[in-house]
């Protein structure tokens, strides 16, 4: 990738020039069958829509801070670029009431947790294929409504600031050029390059989950096979699913 890139934004950016056509994030959920797979430019695509909604809508700004509320899912990663786009800082399992925007998905007690948030509130059903509620909460909007609308290209109104607060998560708080630099030494370590695939079974509630489950495969130029509910896979399963996405490492 890019050496010069400082931010997670500037790596998909990379990403999307070096080849838009392959596989960036493959999505299973073992306890519904779902399996969606999407390209470096699909993935961006979805990335600059909810950049635009995060920025125009819901009058997002550099500095803001958004609690999102969300397991490990495609979705989730979309919105961890979205806002490292616009320079709003991700802080996963945050304090609703203390952020000026939550996101959610559709798990009742973290609906009820994200009502503290004074500010923008936006609900995901997570849904295959990015599907709307069927009833939309009360007090949210609907991601799945609001954003297929939105521009398909996506500039900032002010240059984010590699040196702002990008992340926080598990008590720890990284700044863009700072998880960049992790995200490549975890990639280091781990052997990624481009090519890997990198299967991960692993949470976003901690770095490890979000490393392996996005950021560390995106700075190699790999791609991610991301599982939520995997412990509901068997062995044989899983040795099955590691030969047909053709994976070069796994982390469960």
């Amino acid at each position: 990738m890019n050496a010069s890139d400082r931010t997670p934004a500037d790596l998909l950016r990379s990403a999307l020039t070096a080849d838009p056509a392959r596989p960036l994030i493959t999505f299973y959920d073992d306890a519904t069958g779902e399996r969606v797979e999407l390209s470096v430019a699909t993935f961006a695509n979805w990335v600059s829509k909810t950049a635009n909604l995060l920025q125009g809508d819901l009058s997002a700004e550099p500095g803001d801070r958004l609690a999102l509320l969300l397991p490990a899912h495609w979705q989730s990663a979309v919105w961890l670029l979205a806002c490292s786009s616009v320079g709003v800082t991700v802080e996963i399992g945050g304090d609703p009431a203390a952020a000026d925007l939550v996101v959610s998905g559709p798990d009742p007690d973290a609906l009820a947790a994200a009502r503290a948030c004074t500010g923008e509130r936006v609900a995901l059903a997570l849904r295959p294929l990015g599907g709307r509620f069927p009833q939309p909460p009360e007090g949210f909007a609907d991601y799945a409504v609001e954003v297929p609308g939105q521009g398909d290209r996506f500039a900032p109104y002010a240059p984010v600031d590699p040196a702002a607060p990008a992340l926080r998560v598990g008590g720890t708080e990284l700044t863009s050029a700072a998880l960049v630099t992790r995200a490549r030494a975890d990639a280091t370590e781990r052997g990624l390059g481009p090519g890997s695939r990198l299967l991960s079974g692993l949470g976003y509630e901690r770095w490890e989950g979000l490393s392996a489950g996005l950021f560390a495969p995106l700075a190699a130029g790999g791609s991610v096979v991301l599982c939520r509910h995997v412990d509901k896979l068997s062995a044989a399963g899983l040795a099955e699913r590691v030969a047909s996405e053709r994976v070069t490492d796994s982390l469960v």
